[in-house]
């Protein structure tokens, strides 16, 4: 699905997917691992937070979005890496149970060098059509033509 090189990315391109189930096993064992605020791995505590529930660590949300981008972009491309993430945001939370998918837009595109070209990409999470995630990615692509 995804394009060979730099050259091959159009400003504007849009794409949808992925289909990602998020489980309670794994929003706790993510969270008690890497994130363990009480709404991430204490069910009760979770109750009484201000999310009403056991919700992901938005880092989670960030690592399953990626595993979509890779899966479903990256693996087909010529892209060799991001060198950063811009406007990240939580806007709602994940919950077990949600069904994620990705939306991404290309905002821009800029020659990084004679070997690689910068892409940035706007990538919303949806859960359902509910947004839980944005941000706005900066990954090189090889560039065809050196």
């Amino acid at each position: 699905m995804g394009r060979d090189y730099f050259e091959d990315v159009e400003v504007g391109e849009t794409r949808t997917f992925g289909e990602r189930d998020v489980t309670r096993v794994e929003i706790l064992e993510f969270a008690e691992r890497y994130d363990p605020q009480p709404f991430h791995t204490d069910e009760s505590a979770a109750s009484d937070s201000l999310f009403g529930g056991l919700i992901a660590s938005g880092w989670h949300t960030a690592a399953m979005t990626m595993e979509l981008l890779v899966t479903n972009v990256f693996a087909d491309s010529a892209a060799t890496g991001a060198v950063g993430v811009d406007e990240l945001r939580w806007p709602n939370p994940v919950r077990p149970g949600d069904v994620l998918s990705v939306r991404t837009e290309v905002i821009d595109t800029e020659p990084w060098n004679e070997e690689l070209g910068l892409v940035r990409s706007r990538t919303t999470t949806l859960a359902s059509e509910t947004e839980v995630m944005s941000m706005v990615g900066l990954v090189l692509y090889e560039r065809r033509e050196r």
